[in-house]
């Protein structure tokens, strides 16, 4: 396994994207993941904290919308994410701390489904914001925020923090 670990690290893309230097390498796949994070975690707050009760005025119904978008921010987030991961593959992929992000990001992205089922029956028929969608509201909350913690602690706990000296 290490081996396989150790080809996709010397590959032609994961050594540009370590030590090109150039903007088009780390700088900007850096910046799409950090945008597509923006997009899906931002809009993913914003409707569970709706589903919680924060701004009752905003009709919760027009916001199924925002689904789609934020599919595209998760797609550019792990399409970004692939190649930074393929950058360190021996360091992330045996990481436990890096593990568990991807596990909170597939419980997550199960939540924001379910939520978006659940939000659909109800609302159509003009009835009050189900428990479930609150419970799965929380849940995405502080799932999102177990991913973006493990995410950026890989750089200080994770394999790859002996090589930066970090202790």
């Amino acid at each position: 396994m290490m081996d396989v670990l150790r080809a996709i690290e010397a590959s032609g893309v994961s050594v540009w994207v370590r030590e090109s230097g150039s903007i088009w390498s780390y700088p900007t796949i850096i910046f799409f993941h950090s945008a597509g994070l923006a997009i899906i975690v931002g809009l993913s707050t914003a409707i569970d904290l709706r589903v919680l009760g924060v701004a009752r005025g905003l009709p919760v119904a027009p916001m199924d919308r925002l689904f789609p978008i934020m599919w595209v921010g998760f797609w550019v987030n792990a399409i970004s994410g692939l190649f930074l991961t393929m950058a360190d593959a021996p360091a992330m992929l045996t990481s436990r701390l890096f593990l568990f992000k991807i596990a909170m990001i597939g419980l997550a992205l199960i939540t924001m489904t379910s939520l978006r089922r659940a939000l659909r029956l109800p609302l159509a028929h003009g009835e009050g914001m189900p428990l479930a969608a609150r419970a799965m509201a929380m849940a995405s909350l502080l799932l999102w925020t177990a991913a973006i913690a493990a995410g950026r602690l890989t750089a200080y706990f994770g394999p790859g923090a002996e090589v930066k000296g970090i202790q």
